[in-house]
Order: C-alpha cells, then sequence, then structure tokens
C-alpha cells in the first residue's frame, strides 16, 4: 500500500468512525517522516511505540520523538 492510499484509508476511518482512535503501527518504517505526517494531517491521532511490535520493529523512541518535534 502507498502512503497516498494508506492516508485515503485514514481519512475515510476517520470521516465514518469519528470518535475512534486511528493509530499508526507495525509497518511506519516503511513510511518517510514526510509519508507520517501526511497520514496524521488525513487523521491518525495515535501511535504504538517500543522496541516490538508482535514481529514487525517499530522505530525508535528517539525517532518518534524527533518526528513529534517536526510535525
Amino acid at each position: 500500500v502507498d502512503s497516498f492510499d494508506m492516508a485515503r484509508m485514514i481519512a475515510t476511518a476517520r470521516i465514518v468512525m469519528p470518535r475512534t482512535m486511528v493509530r499508526l503501527s507495525a509497518g511506519r518504517l516503511s513510511f518517510s517522516d514526510a509519508e507520517q505526517f501526511l497520514m496524521f494531517q488525513a487523521g491518525a491521532n495515535s501511535i504504538f511505540n517500543g522496541d516490538k511490535l508482535l514481529t514487525t520493529d517499530n522505530p525508535a523512541f528517539d525517532a518518534d520523538t524527533s518526528l513529534f518535534q517536526k510535525l
């Protein structure tokens, strides 16, 4: 799934279920900071953080902190 399709899915989820937490989780490493920013602008409002989510690595806590400072 490319970043634009992901942003469309997030925006659709936000419209259909406005009170739901739309969370970016496993696989965030495959998207750049700019693409993740697009997803937050589309309506994502939380992330999973930590070393690993089941079998998929997550970004380091410092990388997430840096991303949110840029946002």
